[in-house]
């Protein structure tokens, strides 16, 4: 236990940031960012030269905004938000000089996504709602000033759709009933197939865009390779050009200049994100950014169209992310200001990246962050964190929840398991049917691992994770009830059955494949045999350990009822369990005081079955919306000594 390290306030670590989402307007002259306003995030905006006239556009009171875009008229910002957590999303914009804002989309109960801008038409968006059919996204387009709308395609068939920068229709996106995917190019007002993706590359190969003249394709391709690469495919002859590829991971992420859409450079992340630029003059300028700026992470996140200007940012594992402008003409390099100043000169943990290599052979990525001052001669409680997704991954950077438990004394195991995405199809693809099975073998080989190398000990160690980290949790408690110390699970799924019962109706389109990366449906003895073996309510009676459980109440992927059966069945067996649940949130939790109360009773929860440290809960709980419905003995105890 590293006692002499001070404590840190959680609310240092899941208050409001100070900064985040910085964007330039397309011509330079404005910086938008989002950053508290009466606690709540907000957008602001200043001229780009003068951030001291910063001015808050938005006004959101309750759950706060997480992203936004610029539209080309330079005077108008687009954003999203939905209603407590149900991800009925509805775009907006908001004129910079008025503060006016528009509902873009005003249909109730709808799922909207703004699907592209582009500089040749900036008064309007095309917006996809799926008013008509639940189940598919039509393409409208929308006038940002007045929310004016024509439907641009009525779609009954396609899960994307891709349109050149003058908005004409030129390609849709179906999942056939094999998982697989196929191209279909429109012309002249319909469709024909132009290319097929088996489903071992379907999450690897999608097209990006197009180039400047329209006639090329952009497109990200793991058919014959493992790794996703970078190619241009020329639409009359389909022949592809390989531009970029990388043999340890896939290529996530590519920069093309803003007006001309030349190739410049792209990333892979392994173990850590790392770029490579084609142009030497990027090449040189990224060089002269990363000796001024440090870090180990140095990225554009921001450009003018006339790629004048550019927002950079700085990464690091021990501290907040900071941003510059930067004037290429002129080679200035000037800072704006970092994500959270109260990070600066604190005592953080560094995040080592490893590699695990599983039973069967395979390698994976992981990041373990001990705390500060550990030695192999006082091994430390372990929290081992599964992400969730499972198609998602986890990566090498500063993260709250890492910092927050290596300050209270828990090295913390971060694990890329089978099923993870960014390393290639064959380490993706090896996850499909393995929920609960070969996925919960890896995360023991984790463990194995952490005490292998003496950072823990067998009887003190918990499984944490949210969405399926959340079902892993279970998994893990059910399945292997002697492992684990104790677990936490946030919105995770209990029932694979119910889970796959209750899909939003967006995601029918993808259930074909949601099915064979689960590994089983609905429409047979046999798969409906196969969720129930994996379900963790059907072994609920198996759990020895504290588990805590934690819910929002208009989560539309892991409903409350997934939730609500765990904790009923462990209560029927005189099992304990607390379970929080959030009545205004959904599939995580946005409210920075719901987060400060969840952290807070995880901390004690933790502290009890663990013995680390733990802040004072304080006024932490007051005005959080949270509902303990259920309290385990140990919550209870913790509570009362708190009072």
């Amino acid at each position: 236990m590293t006692s002499s390290t001070p404590l840190i306030s959680r609310k240092i670590f899941f208050s409001n940031p100070d900064h985040v989402c910085v964007r330039l307007s397309p011509d330079g002259k404005h910086i938008a960012y989002i950053a508290p306003y009466k606690g709540v995030m907000n957008i602001w905006v200043a001229p780009s030269m003068d951030l001291n006239q910063a001015r808050v556009l938005t006004k959101e009171s309750s759950r706060g905004l997480a992203s936004f875009s610029w539209a080309h008229t330079n005077s108008h910002i687009l954003y999203s938000k939905d209603n407590e957590g149900d991800e009925n999303w509805h775009v907006h914009s908001v004129d910079i000089a008025t503060e006016k804002d528009v509902d873009l989309t005003p249909y109730k109960y709808v799922s909207a996504r703004l699907s592209m801008v582009s500089p040749e038409n900036p008064h309007k968006v095309i917006i996809s709602v799926n008013s008509r059919v639940p189940e598919f996204h039509d393409a409208h387009l929308v006038t940002i000033e007045t929310g004016e709308c024509d439907v641009l395609f009525e779609n009954n068939e396609f899960v994307g759709l891709l349109f050149d920068d003058k908005f004409n229709l030129r390609f849709g996106v179906r999942i056939l009933s094999d998982g697989s995917t196929q191209l279909d190019k429109h012309e002249k007002g319909s469709f024909s197939k132009f290319d097929h993706v088996p489903y071992e590359d379907a999450l690897g190969t999608n097209p990006i865009g197009f180039s400047k003249d329209g006639n090329s394709l952009f497109q990200l391709d793991s058919r014959g390779r493992n790794t996703t690469a970078f190619y241009k495919v020329d639409i009359d002859t389909q022949a592809k050009t390989l531009l970029a590829e990388c043999p340890k991971a896939d290529i996530t992420d590519v920069l093309l200049t803003p007006e001309t859409k030349e190739f410049e450079g792209w990333t892979s992340t392994y173990l850590k994100k790392e770029w490579r630029y084609m142009d030497r003059h990027i090449h040189d300028e990224m060089r002269l950014l990363k000796m001024e700026c440090g870090g180990e992470d140095i990225e554009i996140i921001s450009r003018t169209q006339d790629d004048k200007r550019w927002i950079v940012v700085s990464h690091q594992d021990q501290g907040p992310a900071i941003y510059y402008l930067y004037e290429r003409a002129i080679r200035n390099i000037q800072k704006l200001f970092t994500s959270q100043k109260s990070l600066e000169n604190l005592e953080l943990a560094p995040m080592e990246p490893v590699i695990i290599t599983t039973r069967d052979g395979l390698e994976m990525p992981c990041y373990c962050t001990k705390p500060v001052g550990f030695t192999k001669s006082n091994p430390v409680p372990l929290i081992l964190m599964v992400h969730g997704g499972p198609q998602a991954r986890d990566h090498w950077g500063y993260n709250a929840a890492t910092q927050w438990l290596a300050n209270r004394g828990y090295a913390v195991l971060s694990v890329n398991y089978r099923g993870s995405t960014g390393i290639g199809k064959v380490f993706t693809n090896a996850g499909d049917g393995e929920w609960s099975r070969k996925m919960h073998d890896d995360l023991l080989d984790a463990v194995n691992w952490s005490l292998d190398e003496g950072i823990t000990t067998k009887d003190q160690i918990c499984i944490y994770g949210g969405s399926y980290g959340g079902y892993a949790t279970l998994v893990g408690l059910t399945y292997t009830p002697d492992v684990f110390a104790c677990g936490v699970d946030i919105v995770g799924p209990s029932n694979l059955k119910t889970l796959m019962e209750t899909v939003p109706a967006y995601w029918k389109p993808i259930l074909d494949m949601l099915k064979r990366r689960v590994g089983g449906h609905l429409d047979s003895k046999e798969g409906l045999n196969n969720l129930e073996s994996r379900s963790p309510i059907h072994k609920a009676d198996q759990i020895k350990k504290p588990l805590l459980i934690a819910q929002g109440a208009n989560d539309p992927r892991v409903k409350q009822a997934e939730s609500d059966q765990f904790a009923s069945a462990l209560k029927a067996r005189n099992i304990p369990v607390t379970y929080v649940l959030y009545p205004d949130e959904g599939h995580g939790f946005a409210r920075p005081e719901n987060k400060m109360s969840f952290y807070a009773l995880t901390e004690l929860f933790l502290q009890e079955h663990l013995g680390g440290r733990a802040e004072p809960i304080g006024t932490d709980f007051n005005k959080s919306t949270h509902q303990l419905l259920e309290e385990g003995p140990e919550v209870k105890k913790a509570l009362l000594q708190t009072a």
